[in-house]
């Protein structure tokens, strides 16, 4: 397998939106109960995409293997240095790497643009693979919001976990943004 990185197109938003589907019907990562269609995750990435966030997929010769992004973490003022990363792979591609690969290309976009601060809210505290994936990627346990949701006929929890961007807090951001 021959992975490339890239932005992502709009062609690319029928497999986003099917990868995504799946994990929702499927998974506990996202706490969305019903999978958005096509003219809606197509609404999602250009908000993002317009708004100047990174929204990267991983292919291999053609084919969309997953996809990761930065949103706003929260949309008042004092959080514009502060994102929020999602990250998404096919369910057969899982444990191939893909998902880090996604991430630290994330991580190598969003510091040069001035955020200080990436968090991931993951679904479900039983979500080994994903926090696993962030600690890798240098992340750090940040806290647990017991009982935050309900999916597949079960509480679950939302773990939160965060990764320094640039100089982090250790220095004031450029407030030009």
């Amino acid at each position: 397998m021959s992975v490339t990185l890239r932005d992502s197109h709009p062609a690319d938003l029928p497999t986003i939106t099917a990868i995504y589907a799946h994990a929702v019907r499927h998974g506990c990562a996202s706490f969305e109960i019903e999978a958005p269609n096509l003219p809606e995750m197509t609404r999602r990435r250009e908000a993002l995409a317009d708004a100047g966030y990174p929204y990267l997929v991983a292919e291999d010769h053609g084919t969309v293997l997953g996809y990761a992004y930065v949103g706003p973490y929260r949309t008042r003022p004092a959080y514009r240095f502060t994102v929020e990363n999602s990250v998404y792979i096919d369910a057969d591609h899982r444990g191939c790497g893909i998902g880090r690969a996604l991430l630290t290309a994330l991580i190598a976009r969003c510091e040069p643009a001035g955020y200080r601060l990436m968090v991931a809210v993951i679904g479900d505290s039983a979500n080994h693979a994903s926090i696993r994936l962030h600690a890798a990627c240098g992340f750090t346990h940040a806290g647990l919001l017991p009982d935050v949701g309900w999916k597949h006929g079960r509480w679950l929890d939302s773990v939160l976990m965060t990764r320094p961007l640039g100089p982090g807090a250790r220095q004031p951001p450029a407030l030009d943004r």
